[in-house]
């Protein structure tokens, strides 16, 4: 297909290869909550407490992207669970997920953007947070519009970055644990002294409910390979490869990342320093260890807000493809990127910027709790929509066997998966902090639904009805 057709068909290209793909859901799940979080997660439940609320919100997420890879291979589709949610589920619900996800990232790209900016005032602090977010704003949406390729480029080499930090500090962090290198100010190596200070659950099991709902939020953006499933090369090949790599990759370095930091810092200390990551890379004696881990803590960031960039462009694109939204949001450009829906998802982020400046105690928390919502119910969605798809399939008359690729043991893994995620999002009634997103998160969806049914279900049938009467018409004139 030449550029020129792809522009009047309105489709993407296939342009990204197996390693944009593993860096763009890297670049979705590794930001500053591994780099700054990590040590408050320690002080909530404890060393031991923390490296088991990693490996099970990892096993959480084993299980969506095992469900997501069976989907995503059959149906390689930039949509991803919006469209397999709409097809296999029901469209109304289609249609809230759709916008729950899409508001979801549009605000953390804002959240990015000022963090970024905040980050950047360690070296020029006479500069305004919003100046250096508005330069970051321009510099992401340029590398999404340029082309599909740009962004997995920019985002492959945003979360190079960030995966060499983390292995530096497991290499040297794990050196300094066993005695191999000497830290500052420390007479002896820890070794295993600080899993063994406090006990198993030093605060109790309800400590570790509440920091693995923590925990499983951060584990979220690894979904975006389904995303970007519609401009993969070789989908059936390259997909499969990415979850692969993806979930273990993810689960390797999370799980030793805190294991080493659990074994340098002792619990007490470790929720009140900025970055356990500063503070290991100055014992050990690095030079310029907060400049460094700045920088990759900034490069994190707009790791983050690249990714949330195309997953909400790509979401918008898939809803207007199902006649959920304008079809203005369809049009694509000469590149093969949907230039409408990425103005109106950059133009949507910054007036949530704009919020975090000037209403941040109420519309700008009201719009983040809601946000954290939208990759979680993302994966119940998933889970929920492999099941019913594999039934369907074999309704039909398809075979397993034909499947490029299976999740095992269905439907047992499927079923638990989806237990599980589901579980998680009830589990936030029980946290004070992330209550909120269910009280603002509740009604919106109702509204969504609401929408749907009053108004977006009448125009889809009559849409759907033109349609088929144009098809209709192109016939006879072939007959003729």
């Amino acid at each position: 297909m030449n550029l020129q057709e792809n522009n009047s068909t309105h489709e993407l290209q296939r342009t990204m290869k197996t390693r944009h793909l593993f860096m763009i859901s890297l670049g979705g799940v590794i930001g500053s909550g591994l780099f700054l979080g990590s040590g408050y997660t320690i002080s909530q439940a404890g060393p031991i407490g923390a490296i088991l609320a990693y490996i099970v919100g990892g096993f959480i997420m084993f299980l969506t992207m095992l469900c997501l890879g069976e989907l995503s291979v059959a149906m390689p589709v930039s949509g991803s669970f919006q469209t397999y949610t709409t097809k296999f589920i029901g469209p109304g619900t289609g249609f809230a997920l759709g916008w729950l996800y899409w508001l979801g990232w549009s605000v953390t790209v804002a959240l990015e953007f000022l963090a970024a900016g905040q980050m950047m005032q360690r070296w020029f602090p006479d500069v305004q947070v919003w100046i250096w977010s508005g330069i970051f704003a321009v510099i992401l949406f340029l590398l999404n519009a340029l082309s599909a390729r740009a962004f997995g480029e920019a985002e492959f080499w945003f979360s190079s970055i960030k995966i060499v930090a983390i292995i530096l500090f497991i290499a040297l962090g794990g050196a300094a644990m066993f005695g191999l290198i000497d830290m500052k100010g420390s007479e002896a190596a820890p070794f295993f002294t600080n899993f063994t200070a406090h006990g198993f659950l030093p605060h109790g099991f309800s400590a570790l409910i509440v920091t693995m709902i923590a925990v499983n939020f951060s584990f979220q953006g690894t979904e975006l390979i389904g995303i970007a499933a519609g401009e993969s090369e070789d989908p059936e090949k390259t997909i499969p490869k990415s979850i692969k790599q993806t979930v273990w990759r993810t689960l390797f370095f999370f799980v030793l990342a805190i294991f080493v930091v659990s074994g340098l810092i002792p619990m007490e200390k470790a929720g009140v320093v900025e970055s356990p990551f500063v503070v290991v890379f100055d014992s050990i004696g690095i030079p310029y260890a907060a400049d460094i881990m700045n920088f990759v803590i900034l490069t994190a960031l707009l790791s983050v807000a690249n990714s949330g960039l195309y997953a909400g462009t790509r979401m918008l694109y898939a809803m207007s493809k199902e006649k959920m939204t304008s079809p203005f949001l369809t049009k694509v450009n000469k590149r093969g990127v949907p230039i409408n829906a990425l103005l109106f998802t950059i133009g949507i982020a910054l007036l949530s910027l704009l919020s975090g400046f000037f209403a941040e105690e109420t519309v700008f928390m009201w719009l983040l709790s809601v946000a954290g919502l939208g990759a979680q119910v993302g994966w119940i969605s998933i889970t929920a929509s492999q099941i019913a798809f594999r039934r369907r399939f074999i309704r039909e008359g398809g075979k397993v066997a034909d499947l490029k690729f299976k999740t095992p043991l269905y439907p047992f893994l499927p079923i638990l998966g989806l237990v599980l995620n589901v579980s998680v999002l009830v589990s936030l009634a029980f946290d004070p902090a992330q209550r909120l997103a269910l009280y603002l998160g509740a009604p919106f969806v109702g509204a969504c639904y609401l929408i749907y049914h009053f108004r977006i279900k009448k125009l889809r049938e009559h849409d759907m009805v033109d349609e088929h009467e144009i098809e209709l018409n192109e016939n006879k004139k072939m007959v003729i």
